[in-house]
């Protein structure tokens, strides 16, 4: 008997009216748009909803969340978080964000006895206090294929499969 497929989440946070803190959202539309994916990956529009988001981590496996991260390197600096690491991310502490995720997560393991795995896939944002906007500045949208390409790869890594959409 085959090994059952792990549930892998692909979260994208952060709020959209703030320009480049939206960058995590953005990124999960263009993958929804461009690529089909198998049935054990699901993607979401996490925005800044914090303790809502329980239900669909304690849900999964493994948790790839594509977010805007501060930590005082040139705008478009791209990361990989993991571990201890992920205290880098703005949505664990320097955000907008009505709840810090990694509160979040832990309460899902207080609750259900278990913690996914989680992996950020990240960059250092260019403008996120200025007036609101909507639109990515423009070194941060240059970027978005390859935050595509590595949570592709983090996707593929963990047993999750995709495709190009044909109907593009």
């Amino acid at each position: 008997m085959a090994d059952e497929k792990k549930s892998i989440l692909v979260l994208g946070v952060g709020n959209i009216l703030l320009r480049d803190e939206g960058v995590g959202v953005r990124v999960v539309e263009r993958l929804g748009r461009e690529f089909a994916f198998s049935d054990n990956v699901r993607l979401m529009d996490g925005g800044v909803r914090g303790m809502i988001l329980m239900d669909p981590i304690i849900e999964s496996d493994h948790v790839v969340i594509i977010d805007a991260v501060v930590n005082d390197h040139p705008p478009g600096t791209i990361y990989r978080l993991d571990g201890d690491d992920l205290r880098l991310s703005v949505a664990f502490k320097n955000s907008v964000h009505d709840m810090d995720l990694l509160e979040t997560m832990c309460c899902c393991e207080l609750i259900s006895g278990k913690r996914p795995s989680a992996v950020i896939v990240g960059i250092e944002p260019k403008d996120y206090q200025s007036d609101p906007l909507v639109e990515l500045s423009p070194e941060i949208e240059a970027k978005i294929p390859r935050l595509m390409e590595l949570a592709l790869e983090e996707i593929r890594a963990v047993g999750g499969d995709f495709a190009p959409r044909s109907d593009n």
